[in-house]
């Protein structure tokens, strides 16, 4: 079975008032998910996003976590992106292996 991934929000950090706005985010606290369906892990990051002037603004009450999600991936970029589930899968991988501890071969 293929892994699936999600990303999601845990928690925003936003400045009270910014270039005249209110509530402006500035820090995602993110994480993404990923499971095989038998074994699942996670990564968590944060990243900074900036306020784009030329984009609508869209209030803190009014956000979805999609929105926000999207912000994130842009930011991190796509190669990024990539990487992060593929650690993420690397992660899952690593539960089909029981870690042994082998004593030192020189005695």
């Amino acid at each position: 079975m293929a892994n699936t991934y999600t990303w999601i929000v845990n928690n925003m950090v936003s400045y009270p008032q910014a270039e005249g706005l209110t509530d402006v985010v500035f820090q995602v606290n993110w994480a993404c998910n990923g499971t095989d369906g038998t074994y699942t892990d996670a990564i968590v990051g944060s990243t900074n996003v900036k306020l784009d002037p030329a984009a609508p603004y869209t209030p803190y009450a009014d956000l979805t976590e999609d929105q926000v999600v999207g912000w994130v991936k842009a930011s991190l970029g796509a190669a990024q992106v990539t990487a992060t589930q593929n650690d993420v899968a690397q992660q899952i991988a690593n539960n089909y292996y029981t870690p042994t501890i082998l004593p030192n071969p020189w005695g």
